[in-house]
């Protein structure tokens, strides 16, 4: 059986930012088996400098990340589509087990098959660390409710 997530390619600028905001709640859940349900089973990645392979490494990596990332939560804003790939920026807020909080910036590639999973995700990224005043994240954990800034209001 094959799972399908739509909206499928080719995109459109309404399709491809409501890919990006159903991935941006996904990830907002901080729930990799929800997440992993996005990806192509054989879905390959670059995070950074690691490299994977399916659902089953995604899923490992996702649960080191959280465990890391705590409190994390995450804009995305679609950069550009084309077809059956989208480009997105993104900035995510979190902190590590000693309360040191960072704000991650980056930019992903994405190239989805005609079911619309995702079958490569190329990500770079960087931390900025920042204080908690600093800090522009301040919805409850899970989705980012629909009247809080994106990254363009926020100045990001």
């Amino acid at each position: 059986m094959t799972t399908s997530r739509p909206p499928f390619p080719p995109f459109t600028a309404e399709t491809a930012a409501q890919k990006a905001r159903l991935a941006e709640d996904a990830w907002n859940s901080r729930d990799p088996e929800r997440v992993a349900l996005a990806y192509a089973e054989d879905s390959r990645w670059r995070n950074r400098s690691e490299f994977l392979t399916g659902r089953a490494e995604i899923i490992a990596f996702l649960r080191r990340k959280w465990a890391r990332e705590q409190d994390y939560r995450l804009i995305k804003d679609v950069w550009c589509f084309a077809s059956d790939r989208i480009a997105v920026r993104f900035a995510y807020e979190w902190h590590d087990d000693s309360g040191n909080w960072f704000r991650s910036y980056g930019n992903e590639n994405w190239e989805f098959d005609a079911n619309g999973l995702m079958r490569r995700r190329i990500a770079s990224i960087n931390d900025l660390p920042i204080t908690e005043a600093e800090r522009k994240y301040h919805w409850p954990l899970g989705r980012r409710p629909d009247d809080h800034p994106g990254l363009g209001e926020l100045g990001l």
